[in-house]
């Protein structure tokens, strides 16, 4: 089960670290072992940080980052696999699914629509929900060794955090698709050609070259900042509220299919998923 309700962070089951510094709220993946994979309870974490960040005005920009060879991995198979999300029937586990991803989604507004502007930090793998996380930030800048995917469909699940919509709208809906559906693989050069990523930097220079964006950010008006902000996101997130609510409704209904049960299992045995549509 979820827990929607308790907004402690027990120790040892830490998945993200906020520190704040000079003004900036640097927000943290700390699960390194992992590669980050992400899981309910880091989304759970993040909408925990980011109520915290909405109110305090001493942060100024939001540095968004991850330790180790990695920025995030994907999904943690491990712990969407089995009955984390249960029912009845097939139609009540589905419906099941849409109220949780719908929790997710409203987890992932607070963050994205958070005042402050967020600064994305990518290294290594950005793939799934790492690639869709670092989607929501307003800038990204990015290791010259990471490599970015949506490779759900793969695994026979739909895009469930509506990171297909924001490539379409940074992209457009012909690179949304084509890596979508695909699920390809691209380099930090083809990103930032694709205007998926603002500034690409040596491995050794991105935690500097990401703090100094960040603190350049930070120092200006906050009142400015943040109006620019929403100016921006209100023109180019026209619409988006609708189409995540079908993107909850894609997911949950393939989550629940007999597809996304083989393309886990075959995930995890590392081996070709046998898709039937059912």
């Amino acid at each position: 089960m979820i827990d929607t309700i308790g907004t402690d962070i027990p120790e040892g089951e830490e998945r993200l670290r906020l520190d704040i510094e000079d003004g900036l709220g640097i927000l943290t993946l700390c699960h390194p072992r992992k590669l980050n994979a992400w899981s309910w309870e880091a989304t759970r974490q993040l909408g925990i940080f980011a109520d915290r960040v909405r109110f305090d005005d001493s942060i100024r920009a939001v540095l968004l980052r991850a330790e180790g060879r990695a920025f995030c991995a994907g999904i943690d198979i491990t712990a969407h696999v089995g009955d984390a999300i249960g029912g009845r029937s097939g139609s009540e586990r589905a419906r099941n699914y849409y109220e949780a991803l719908r929790w997710v989604h409203e987890r992932f507004r607070v963050f994205a629509g958070l005042p402050q502007p967020i600064v994305a930090a990518v290294q290594g793998y950005c793939l799934g929900f790492g690639f869709e996380l670092a989607l929501m930030a307003d800038v990204r800048i990015a290791s010259d060794d990471a490599v970015f995917a949506l490779p759900e469909a793969q695994i026979g699940v739909a895009v469930d955090a509506g990171g297909d919509l924001r490539i379409a709208r940074e992209a457009g809906a012909g690179w949304a698709k084509l890596l979508s559906l695909t699920g390809r693989r691209i380099d930090a050069a083809t990103a930032e050609r694709l205007r998926l990523v603002q500034i690409v930097t040596p491995v050794d220079e991105l935690a500097k070259t990401a703090r100094d964006v960040a603190a350049e950010i930070a120092a200006n008006g906050p009142l400015a900042v943040q109006g620019i902000k929403r100016g921006i996101d209100t023109y180019a997130d026209a619409g988006m509220a609708a189409a995540l609510d079908q993107v909850a409704m894609n997911a949950a209904i393939t989550l629940t299919s007999e597809d996304s049960r083989a393309g886990y299992a075959a995930k995890g045995e590392r081996r070709t998923a046998k898709f039937e549509g059912k």
